[in-house]
């Protein structure tokens, strides 16, 4: 993670080390020595990690996938309990909130329902934007017969909103900032690839895109703000992208 951070903006996919890929989920569990994950803010209640791409925000179902980041952040604070607030993709990297106590996880949780906690997202897209800014609308779904994909759906969906500011690019590719202000699932990967949203798939998107062209999803969570459930003063975790 630390040789990722000295990486340059706009380092094209293809010059990335292979020791920021995220490792195969079917490669052995790391040894403990090795799972604690970086801290980058804590409360007494709370903690902000960092998610590397290729790990669980919670357990899977498969007997290999136990592994996440709620089991690490237990290991890390066994007197404590853990508690899932949010997700990341598995694909995703970034900063991610677990709350250490049953009334923070509560209160975290109706902060994430009334919309007062703010997230920002840093992705690599294939291709330039016609704008340099602009706010995605459009309904998702579960696309059922696909899974896990979702999917545009103006009768069943449910409303989406991102907002996107493009600050770089290149031959081929434009990186931007997102900040969803709803959460569905896969909102920023599904809004990046759709023709009525950017219509430039994030680079790596096994999903929505062309899995060959990254070694990774693009795609990381660079800060979240929200309240203290203890002191109500506003706090911001901040984590720069590994490519």
């Amino acid at each position: 993670m630390d040789n990722a951070r000295n990486l340059a903006p706009g380092t094209p996919p293809e010059e990335i080390p292979q020791s920021n890929w995220p490792a195969s989920p079917h490669a052995p569990p790391p040894s403990r020595l090795n799972r604690a994950l970086p801290i980058i803010l804590q409360g007494s209640s709370w903690v902000v990690v960092e998610k590397p791409s290729g790990l669980l925000s919670v357990p899977g179902r498969a007997p290999n996938q136990h592994d996440c980041v709620r089991l690490r952040v237990q290991e890390m604070f066994p007197s404590l309990t853990a508690l899932t607030v949010h997700r990341l993709d598995w694909e995703t990297s970034g900063v991610i909130i677990v709350a250490l106590s049953e009334s923070a996880h509560r209160d975290l949780n109706q902060q994430f329902e009334r919309r007062r906690i703010s997230k920002m997202y840093t992705a690599i897209v294939s291709g330039l934007c016609p704008h340099t800014s602009g706010i995605i609308r459009l309904p998702i779904a579960k696309d059922w017969p696909n899974r896990p994909r979702q999917k545009v759906d103006n009768a069943e969906g449910k409303p989406t909103e991102t907002h996107y500011r493009v600050i770089d690019s290149g031959p081929g590719w434009s990186r931007i900032e997102f900040m969803p202000i709803t959460g569905r699932t896969h909102q920023i990967r599904v809004h990046a690839a759709h023709p009525e949203g950017l219509h430039a798939p994030i680079l790596g998107d096994a999903l929505y895109g062309d899995p060959a062209s990254a070694p990774r999803l693009m795609l990381h969570a660079t800060s979240i703000a929200f309240r203290d459930p203890e002191t109500g003063l506003l706090v911001e975790a901040r984590s720069s992208p590994p490519f």
